[in-house]
């Protein structure tokens, strides 16, 4: 990156080292936390994700959001296609975990009915929900994968903890609330700083 090259440059010859080291460790600091916000793969929705490839590689469980990755936030139950996507996972021996923010009335209302295991109030991206799921599943990290709509909480929370991370589009961004709404701001604004210094890569 020439211009961080060039301010580095700028400050070793104009300020004292104590501060440069400072500058120089809150870039560290920053970028680190942009990198954790990339996923590994970026797809249109869950049924795009090619499961026999995840299988392949060793993948034995999944850890995904609820609201807005397998339905609408206000729809209360599965779809007819996603009862079947859930089927062909568990034919194949894959482990799935519903792993969400929302509480437990809306999580186990809809968990219950597909016989799925769940934790609501996960308190997202924080460690502590993603590694009682894998408890649950008696798995590694290098053996699950996490499915999300958002940056801030699923691929983030995933990638502090070594998962493989999968983003999909939001299914109605228009039922989202208010929290979810601020953290798409700043979505927003990650990616454009993202773009601009060519660390998009998964968008492809």
């Amino acid at each position: 990156m020439p211009g961080l090259f060039i301010c580095s440059s700028f400050l070793q010859e104009s300020m004292p080292c104590g501060i440069v080291c400072c500058i120089h460790n809150e870039l560290e600091v920053t970028f680190s936390l942009i990198r954790k916000l990339i996923p590994r793969k970026s797809v249109k929705s869950i049924y795009d994700i090619d499961i026999h490839t995840l299988w392949q590689t060793g993948v034995r469980g999944i850890i995904t959001d609820l609201d807005n990755t397998l339905v609408g936030a206000k729809r209360p139950n599965a779809t007819p296609e996603l009862a079947t996507w859930l089927s062909k996972l568990a034919a194949m021996g894959f482990q799935v975990v519903i792993v969400s923010n929302n509480n437990e009335l809306r999580v186990s209302r809809f968990s219950d009915p597909l016989r799925l295991p769940y934790i609501s109030a996960a308190r997202k991206p924080g460690n502590s929900a993603f590694r009682r799921a894998l408890v649950m599943m008696k798995l590694n990290p290098e053996q699950v994968v996490v499915i999300g709509d958002q940056m801030l909480t699923d691929v983030l929370g995933g990638n502090r903890l070594g998962l493989h991370t999968i983003l999909v589009v939001p299914i109605s961004p228009a039922d989202e609330g208010f929290f979810t709404r601020i953290n798409r701001r700043i979505e927003r604004l990650a990616i454009a700083w993202m773009r601009r210094r060519d660390m998009m890569k998964w968008e492809e």
